[in-house]
């Protein structure tokens, strides 16, 4: 008798979801996470004037599919709202990759 491995990562290939769906939502999930600790980090390294993340790097993770983490980093800490500029580029980046999120389901139902 064979006895289910129920910790394989080959769960989701057993309910009918492509393994690669997989890896594209943990890696979501990961730089989503990384881009809310990002924000928080920087408004406390802020808070104590020390050394900061460059708005260059914030802006960078959001555009690596981390922008719904980064404004809700943004809105949780209240960090970087006065700056006109960086909120311009962090919702052109949110903008943008809505636009891309819609044609992606509209080719995926096409097919």
């Amino acid at each position: 008798m064979k006895i289910p491995n129920l910790f394989s990562f080959d769960i989701a290939a057993r309910r009918g979801y492509p393994s690669g769906m997989w890896i594209a939502v943990l890696y979501l999930w990961a730089i989503n996470i990384l881009s809310l600790v990002a924000f928080g980090w920087d408004k406390l390294r802020a808070r104590r004037r020390k050394g900061r993340i460059p708005e260059r790097k914030l802006l960078w993770l959001a555009a690596l599919g981390g922008s719904p983490g980064a404004v809700m980093g943004r809105w949780i800490f209240n960090h970087k709202t006065r700056k006109r500029s960086f909120s311009m580029r962090l919702f052109l980046i949110v903008g943008f990759q809505v636009v891309c999120g819609f044609f992606l389901v509209q080719f995926a139902q096409a097919n």
